[in-house]
This record gives C-alpha cells, sequence and structure tokens, in this order.
C-alpha cells in the first residue's frame, strides 16, 4: 500500500509563496507519476502539476504555469510544488496523488490511483 502525506499549506496574501511538499512512502515500485491537484469550494478537483518519477515529463495546468514549479527528491522520496506569486482563485485544498498512469493521462483527468489526506492553502489579504 502506497501512503503520501502533504505539508506546507497555509494562509498567505496574493503575491506571496508557499512550498508544499509531498511525502510517499510504502510500496512504491509501480508508481510513475507523482501529481498536485487542487479542489476549491463548489468546484471539481482538478490536475495543477504533474511529474515522472522516471524521467523529466512535467505537466502545468495552464492557470500556474510560470508561477509554480513542480520537484522532486527521489532520495527523500518527496514532491514538492513551489507555488509564487500566489492569487485569490489559487486557493483550495491541495491533494498530492500517485499512479502509474503518464504526466498527462493523470493532470488532464484530475484522477490518481493513491491520494493524501490534503493540505489547505488559503490567499487572503
Amino acid at each position: 500500500q502506497l501512503q503520501l502525506v502533504e505539508s506546507g499549506g497555509g494562509l498567505v496574501q496574493p503575491g506571496e509563496s508557499l512550498r508544499l511538499s509531498c511525502a510517499v512512502s510504502g510500496f512504491t515500485e509501480d508508481v510513475d507519476t507523482i501529481g498536485w491537484f487542487r479542489q476549491a469550494p463548489g468546484k471539481e478537483r482538478e490536475g495543477v502539476s504533474c511529474i515522472s518519477i522516471r524521467n523529466d515529463n512535467r505537466y502545468y495546468a495552464a492557470s500556474v504555469k510560470g508561477r509554480f514549479t513542480i520537484s522532486r527528491d527521489n532520495a527523500k522520496n518527496t514532491v514538492y510544488l513551489q507555488m509564487n506569486s500566489l492569487k485569490s482563485r489559487d486557493t483550495a485544498v491541495y491533494y498530492c496523488g500517485a499512479s502509474d498512469w503518464s504526466v498527462q493521462a493523470m493532470c488532464n483527468t484530475g484522477l490518481s490511483e493513491y491520494w493524501g489526506q490534503g493540505t489547505q492553502v488559503t490567499v487572503s489579504s
């Protein structure tokens, strides 16, 4: 079984930054992609950014491209999401997900085989 634990959420003002972390443990051999997703109140969960753990493939949603950066530290089994120039519309619960699907398939569908518990990000003045 795979476990995903997110951390790093919080309350920030517009224009500020946050870095989310997703620690992965358990049976990781079948995982190809780790992704960040978010769900705002009243909206469907959407893929924000996904990264392959086997090559350099990455995906960013159009709404975050140029502001968010996904990275991974395989030695620490951790995936990060650096979020800069945050906007109020980035407010959501952010989830970490993992699957053996491709980067595009996972982030385009907003689906995952495994999920973390989520961390709240609130951007407000």
